[in-house]
């Protein structure tokens, strides 16, 4: 197998991307007598170029009715990380791949509601270079990924499944100069 060339990242148009949903009114609803919690999560998209094609490490997960949904890595900024370190740590647990930070990608703020809490989450992309390692998910300690696999950066927007996580990609493959 050839030796994959390292991404070379076109130049940064602007910073990066921060991506914050329609905010619904407090006050309304059953979800504003529930309590709030913030959390912080860090991750990204991991490059590796083969025979001149940018591809990303992503991870399927089941949702809620069963189906598979392709997702980018992620995962909590554990005590005395920084948001890079658990984004490479994150990266090499959920898909077996190690990998440096190559830029910011952008950031994922948002909100949902559980079943004893409204959680506000941000969560920190970042653009990363594959150094290493295996695609595989036997290194995830909470099993949340059930399946890990290389997809094109030209496809990536259309096979994730979270409008926001879409738009990580879009900004990636923009920095890698692809078209989507």
């Amino acid at each position: 197998m050839p030796k994959p060339s390292a991404p070379v990242p076109g130049p940064v148009p602007h910073p990066p991307t921060v991506v914050q949903p329609r905010r619904r009114r407090e006050g309304s609803g059953r979800t504003a007598s529930l309590p709030v919690s913030n959390e912080t999560s860090a991750g990204g998209i991991a490059i590796r170029i083969e025979d001149g094609i940018a591809y990303a490490a992503c991870i399927g997960r089941r949702n809620r009715a069963g189906r598979l949904e392709w997702c980018l890595p992620k995962g909590h900024i554990e005590e005395g990380e920084t948001p890079e370190i658990a984004a490479v740590r994150e990266v090499a647990e959920e898909t077996g791949i190690d990998a440096e930070i190559i830029q910011p990608l952008g950031v994922i703020d948002y909100w949902f509601t559980g079943d004893d809490r409204r959680v506000h989450k941000v969560v920190h992309h970042y653009l990363l270079e594959a150094k290493g390692g295996y695609i595989t998910t036997e290194n995830d300690p909470d099993h949340e990924a059930e399946v890990a696999r290389w997809i094109q950066v030209a496809t990536l927007a259309s096979e994730l499944a979270f409008p926001n996580e879409r738009k990580m990609a879009v900004a990636a493959a923009r920095l890698l100069a692809i078209e989507s």
